[in-house]
């Protein structure tokens, strides 16, 4: 099976070159504030791609802001996606017998959305993610994994993410946010990778991450 990944699109998400896959996967943080025309092209753009692609699997970042509101319109562009697009938030679906679970949280970043304080808040959030997860896609980064900022510099990755992951095990980690951590990284036998597309400076410059899950369970590029 091959994946796809991208994040942090920011409204540029046609200025990617998509290679050939048969999942696509976004991280969140595909709108520039969560503004309504913002998601309706974004949506638009999905339900063209799930043409092309046997699933789509999305989640919101901090940027997508009307997503935490749970706003009317929005529940009801949802419920009109494509059967194979797959909105994911705080929740999991389960594909070909590998299992995707999606959450959007991150610790407190600037006043914006899916925010949380560092501690037993965030940590309950993680407490949701199943043991059996194959595959974990979350906004922010686990902890010294791809989380360096280069304004502030300093790790601003989630320390209680970061041992949920440890402990579950998940073959693959998907994740954003943090667009100048823009790479992969092995670790305890764990696939991390950061899918920023865009990069510090908000241009859609990285290449999409193509991976395969083969059906042992193990990542090859």
């Amino acid at each position: 099976m091959k994946l796809v990944l991208i994040s942090d699109t920011h409204t540029m998400h046609r200025n990617l070159e998509l290679p050939k896959g048969d999942i696509l996967i976004h991280a969140g943080d595909f709108t520039g504030r969560g503004k309504l025309e913002e998601v309706e092209s974004f949506f638009n753009w999905l339900k063209e791609k799930s043409n092309e692609y046997k699933h789509i699997i999305f989640i919101a970042g901090n940027h997508d802001m009307c997503f935490e509101y749970k706003l009317t319109w929005l529940q009801d562009w949802l419920s009109k996606l494509p059967t194979n697009v797959h909105y994911l938030e705080d929740s999991e679906v389960v594909i070909d017998g590998i299992k995707f679970y999606g959450s959007p949280w991150q610790p407190e970043f600037h006043n914006w959305a899916f925010n949380l304080p560092r501690g037993k808040r965030l940590a309950d959030k993680w407490s949701l993610i199943p043991a059996d997860t194959d595959v974990l896609i979350t906004h922010g980064p686990p902890l010294y994994i791809l989380d360096y900022t280069f304004r502030d510099l300093i790790n601003v990755g989630c320390k209680d993410l970061y041992e949920k992951v440890i402990s579950i095990k998940p073959k693959l980690h998907v994740f954003g946010h943090i667009h100048e951590g823009y790479g992969y990284k092995e670790h305890n036998d764990i696939m991390f990778i950061n899918a920023s597309s865009c990069t510090l400076n908000y241009y859609p410059d990285n290449a999409p991450v193509e991976i395969y899950y083969t059906p042992e369970g193990t990542i090859e590029f």
